[in-house]
């Protein structure tokens, strides 16, 4: 690593944790006092508020990261640039690539980070946030039941399970309906239990009736208190569907989601578009670096490049990121666009931008 290579490294570092710092402050307060008053009326704890918001942090690193990227690489660059070291590096022969390796390197390592905390980190700590959120600040009971937004699962070749409810954890089901068809898909019997609960690796009907369909036409009623059921799903299968926003989910949890719809034959469009919206994010990092590069160095000569113009131009164009990802991501939840092209759509069409800036520039 040569000594340009650590200075605009350095330089670059600590522009970046300025930009990210400020963008974190000011995302906060705003949050802060759109929920304030809510917390206030609720008589919510201080440190359970602080918590709350500790535990949106991550959540809000991924969205701004870019932005920061993007505002870091316009006033470093705009920086070097009204202090002629610009000049000066390329009066040495320096290239544009090499000048351009720091900023893309760190832009790598940002987008290696999001995709990392994207993958885990943020779904637990929004899914924990909600938590502290619903039982702290809104002194909700920690053990409510959970209405399913899908409550049909197939768990067999003609047996269907529909659940009313789910309580936090996944261990018991209550509501729980049972539908088995004959080989001609007509209904063969039907199972009703008030709740279903997993215990020693196993699930238990409890306080339940059977129907059995006769070929007479004639309908043969069972009670019982208990009985023992196959079931192949486990409680964190439960937990995992109640997680239908799929910013709480991680990778493994949305892929195995979207494997579920598509088994029961339901549409997977918007989870599948937003796992692939998910993925391409942190690689805009890399992108926002491209595009300020060329616009920084396109402007080099030209007085008044400063902070001002710099934080100008970088709030700009996020807002235009963000304007044509949302559109894209919308495009694809309803199935106009594939969900791998709605994803991704943005990062080309920024990357495009990037490189016939690039192609503009006079060296």
């Amino acid at each position: 690593m040569t000594i340009l290579f650590r200075y605009l490294l350095r330089e670059y570092a600590k522009i970046f944790a300025m930009c990210f710092a400020s963008l974190m402050t000011l995302y906060l307060v705003i949050d802060f006092f759109e929920k304030i008053r809510r917390f206030l009326r609720l008589d919510a704890e201080v440190a359970d508020v602080l918590f709350f918001f500790l535990l949106r942090m991550p959540g809000i690193s991924f969205q701004i990261a870019p932005l920061a990227v993007l505002m870091a690489t316009l006033l470093t660059l705009g920086m070097l640039s009204r202090n002629r070291e610009i000049t000066a590096m390329r009066s040495c022969g320096i290239s544009l690539f090499t000048l351009a390796g720091p900023f893309l390197v760190f832009g790598v390592a940002v987008a290696i980070i999001l995709l990392a905390f994207s993958s885990t980190v943020i779904p637990l700590a929004n899914g924990k946030a909600d938590e502290v959120r619903l039982t702290r600040i809104e002194k909700k009971p920690p053990q409510a039941a959970l209405r399913t937004p899908h409550p049909w699962t197939r768990i067999g070749p003609r047996t269907l399970m529909n659940v009313q409810s789910v309580d936090a954890g996944g261990e018991t089901l209550r509501g729980v309906r049972l539908f088995h068809l004959d080989e001609d898909s007509r209904l063969d019997w039907m199972t009703e239990a008030q709740q279903a609960q997993h215990v020693d690796g196993h699930w238990t009907l409890r306080d339940g009736m059977q129907r059995l369909f006769l070929a007479d036409g004639t309908v043969q009623l069972t009670t019982f208190p208990e009985r023992r059921i196959d079931l192949s799903l486990i409680p964190d299968d439960f937990t995992t569907w109640l997680s239908v926003e799929s910013d709480m989910m991680t990778f493994r949890e949305l892929r195995a989601y979207v494997q579920r719809l598509r088994y029961e034959g339901a549409s997977a469009t918007r989870y599948q578009t937003d796992y692939y919206g998910r993925v391409a994010f942190p690689f805009v990092t890399v992108i926002m670096v491209l595009v300020g590069i060329a616009m920084s160095l396109q402007g080099r000569d030209r007085r008044g490049s400063g902070m001002a113009i710099g934080i100008g131009q970088a709030m700009v164009l996020g807002f235009c990121y963000w304007a044509v990802h949302s559109v894209n991501i919308a495009l694809g939840r309803s199935g106009v666009f594939h969900p791998l092209l709605a994803g991704w759509m943005a990062n080309l069409m920024f990357l495009a931008l990037g490189g016939y800036l690039l192609l503009k520039l006079r060296y």
